[in-house]
């Protein structure tokens, strides 16, 4: 009973530091991917028995890319994450795609970045916006340049207007969030700077993407029916999806691997 009750405990937590790099020390009889001495990347999965804190892990090779030697350790599991959030967010839920015009919001985050540099890569016209006079000449100095931010922390915010002078009055093709007000209410300050969902509904074009963070939104039915004669569509960015399946292995390993040699190349920084 006790050792049961162990068990039980170890399944319902979640481990630390899952961005891991390092090298390989011994393979498995049946490990086809990698051999000893070779340098790997990636994230451990939610329900992984060993935490990224430690020296020494246990991990299996579908969650593993090999790291080019010219990345740091350090920086390519640093930026992991963020590149598989952008990824997942602009190719395999907005369906992004050369002529289309994206608004990231709060671009001088590290997911911002992400999606700024992985989006411009492919030909995207982006706009973001900015949460401090500082971060807004950073984003104005980013290379590949973005073609408008958005100043929001000024208290009157203009989105809108911008949006619709950037895109000839006809709305963005994507827009990605890091995170939303459902409500005009007072709150803290970086809540004051994140955008109304109507806002962000306004600013879609007809058959639009919105890519949100927040795992609590809550539409009413005048934003159902906004979405409706937009044609738009609205989903949810989790990242863990991709180690909730096996069917997803194959894919998963595609876009780690496609990240990290972005990241090599230096398209992703």
């Amino acid at each position: 009973e006790i050792v049961a009750c162990r068990f039980t405990v170890l399944r319902n937590l979640i481990p630390v530091g899952r961005e891991v790099a390092g090298v390989v020390l011994q393979v498995g009889s049946k490990v086809s991917f990698f051999q000893p001495e070779d340098e790997v990347v990636g994230i451990l999965p939610l329900d992984s028995p060993s935490s990224g804190l430690c020296d020494t892990i246990d991990i299996d090779e579908h969650y593993l890319v090999q790291k080019p030697e010219k990345l740091s350790s350090v920086c390519v599991a640093g930026a992991l994450r963020d590149g598989l959030c952008a990824y997942t967010a602009l190719h395999t839920q907005a369906h992004m795609a050369a002529g289309h015009t994206l608004l990231v919001m709060d671009g001088a985050s590290s997911f911002g970045l992400m999606c700024i540099q992985l989006a411009c890569y492919h030909g995207v016209k982006v706009l973001t916006t900015s949460h401090s006079p500082q971060k807004h000449t950073f984003l104005e100095q980013l290379r590949p340049s973005v073609a408008r931010v958005i100043p929001v922390y000024n208290g009157s915010s203009d989105l809108l207007p911008v949006v619709l002078e950037e895109t000839g009055s006809l709305g963005v093709d994507i827009v990605i969030d890091s995170g939303v007000c459902l409500q005009e209410e007072e709150g803290p300050d970086d809540v004051k700077l994140l955008p109304h969902k109507h806002d962000i509904i306004s600013v879609l074009g007809v058959g639009g993407h919105w890519i949100t963070s927040h795992q609590d939104l809550q539409l009413d039915p005048p934003d159902c029916r906004l979405l409706h004669l937009k044609s738009a569509s609205v989903s949810f960015l989790n990242p863990e999806v991709w180690t909730a399946s096996s069917a997803q292995q194959g894919r998963y390993l595609h876009i780690l691997k496609d990240i990290v040699e972005k990241m090599s190349a230096g398209v992703l920084r």
